[in-house]
């Protein structure tokens, strides 16, 4: 390796290439590998998510409780982060408050079809989504990322054409007998 110029050691000197800003977060990594979440990109979008709903929250906050406005946003707010299925309840904007990341991941597909119990492991359920062998409504899925909503959880299912589904059927004794011909 060759020596350094004077202006590259100064420059050395001002920046640590061993110890990084957000490298101590322990949080995230815990998060990441509770809830097998790959892309680091994804953890990123669900925290933004989450400071910009707390940001308005404290905007509201601030504004005086009898204003139409912030009753108005208030409830669309509380409406909206519920029929994610983010929040319990739409009942005050402290749950809004609180919210975290691990909201958002508890609302992903693999996490659902873990709580349905379509699998019993989160990895389980990763790889039968990436197989393409989960529907959400009409369409197949094949992101694990996939948010689903209250409304579409109840839509969640196996695709027709699944071995997997054909299986359960079968130890179940509900496999049709048209069903066993194709």
């Amino acid at each position: 390796m060759r020596q350094l110029k004077d202006h590259e050691k100064k420059l050395l000197k001002k920046v640590n290439f061993l110890v990084w800003k957000r490298e101590d977060n322990h949080r995230e990594a815990q998060v990441m590998q509770r809830y097998h979440i790959v892309d680091r990109d994804d953890y990123k979008k669900y925290s933004s998510l989450c400071r910009m709903a707390q940001k308005l929250v404290n905007i509201l906050k601030q504004m005086d409780p009898r204003d139409p406005y912030r009753v108005e946003m208030t409830d669309t707010l509380l409406e909206k982060l519920y029929n994610m299925g983010v929040i319990p309840s739409r009942k005050s904007l402290a749950l809004c408050d609180r919210l975290s990341v691990s909201s958002f991941c508890r609302r992903r597909l693999c996490t659902i079809l873990v709580r349905l119990k379509f699998a019993e492991h989160l990895k389980e359920a990763i790889t039968y989504i990436e197989q393409g062998h989960i529907r959400v409504g009409p369409e197949t899925v094949t992101d694990p990322a996939f948010l689903v909503t209250r409304n579409m959880e109840d839509f969640v299912t196996w695709v027709d054409t699944s071995k997997i589904k054909r299986k359960v059927l079968q130890y179940n004794d509900k496999l049709d007998d048209y069903d066993a011909m194709n």
